[in-house]
């Protein structure tokens, strides 16, 4: 039987709820292949371990977390510890030290769902947004002088290299590629960012080149706002920087009627690490506890994450007991305008997995 490690790391806020109900939805997905086992191992890093501690993990974590086959993360941030240490402490810290240099996020409406697109002609939006992961924006160069003073001066530097561009244009085109519509549009802002963006732009009609195939455009991220929302039906996968797919996709999950469906994946391509699949949807402070946290995100995190491990079939029946669940209005959590709990959810795909007969 095959057997997959997995790190199990809730984090901050509704994290730990929603990975601990993602915990349960896999092992029923795992038992009702029975070609292969996940093991599960907790680990309790984050915010509560920063304040026992004074760091959000232990010096040598990534190096604990090397030899596991995926991380399942929850979310990150505490409101009495500024954003910059959490982030940089446990996520990002993850991140970079795995080179997981591609992010990965789908966007679909889910059966049951209504996007707040539904009256725009075309079909509903399916996308497939990859941010990369390692450098631009948030490269982490840059730095502060005279704090405190009226000449303080703060600095963060964008910082892209041909490397990390080419490699993420590849990734992306392949991707592209491997989707029925064989359809890219690269998000730039080469008129105002005129040496790093115009690289970018250069880069991706080199790469192109290798992808006759694939069609593909160019999109100014400004323009691309108002594309998503008039024309969703001319997008298919979307490749952007570190920092302008981190506002699309956001915008893209609320366009899918929720940030707490929404999943994403940070791949190392090349698996010579570990890839970290989390839900898009952060701490969420104001509902911990509360037991209504949605839990889609997650499972369709962990539906990302078995395609990831080479269990596919697992994978595409997860997806479906997702689908059959969020078609039923009965079931949606409040951000849905629903009424159900966390608790609900989680029994409903797990009935729905061990009830299917495919």
């Amino acid at each position: 039987m095959r057997r997959h490690r997995v790190a199990a790391m809730g984090g901050d806020g509704i994290g730990p709820e929603v990975v601990q109900a993602a915990v349960e939805v896999l092992r029923v997905a795992a038992e009702r292949d029975g070609g292969f086992a996940l093991q599960f191992d907790d680990f309790d890093w984050g915010s509560a371990y920063y304040r026992q501690h004074g760091r959000m993990m232990p010096a040598d974590g990534v190096d604990r977390l090397r030899g596991y086959d995926a991380i399942l993360f929850g979310a990150v941030g505490a409101p009495d510890i500024p954003d910059h240490v959490t982030l940089w402490g446990l996520r990002l810290a993850i991140c970079q030290g795995f080179d997981q240099y591609a992010n990965v996020r789908p966007t679909r409406v889910l059966p049951g769902i209504t996007s707040p697109l539904r009256h725009v002609a075309g079909p509903e939006l399916d996308w497939l947004i990859v941010r990369e992961n390692s450098e631009g924006e948030y490269a982490g160069v840059g730095g502060r002088a005279h704090q405190g003073l009226p000449i303080e001066v703060a600095s963060d530097v964008s910082v892209m290299t041909r490397a990390g561009v080419t490699r993420i244009m590849r990734y992306a085109f392949a991707l592209a590629r491997s989707r029925p519509r064989k359809l890219l549009t690269v998000v730039t802002k080469s008129n105002a960012q005129r040496h790093a963006m115009v690289m970018w732009d250069e880069i991706a009609a080199e790469v192109a080149r290798d992808f006759p195939d694939v069609t593909w455009d160019k999109m100014l991220v400004d323009a691309m706002t108002m594309r998503m929302v008039a024309k969703p039906a001319s997008l298919d996968t979307i490749v952007a920087t570190n920092l302008h797919a981190d506002i699309l996709s956001d915008l893209a999950a609320a366009l899918a009627g929720s940030v707490g469906i929404a999943p994403t994946a940070n791949i190392n391509p090349e698996r010579d690490a570990p890839s970290m699949f989390e839900p898009i949807h952060g701490s969420a402070f104001d509902i911990t506890g509360k037991g209504i946290a949605n839990p889609v995100g997650t499972f369709w995190t962990g539906v990302m994450m078995l395609e990831h491990l080479g269990e596919p079939q697992a994978a595409a029946r997860l997806m479906r007991a997702i689908e059959k669940v969020t078609a039923d209005p009965a079931l949606h959590t409040p951000d849905l305008g629903g009424q159900a709990t966390t608790r609900q959810v989680t029994a409903a795909v797990c009935a729905a997995l061990a009830g299917a007969n495919d």
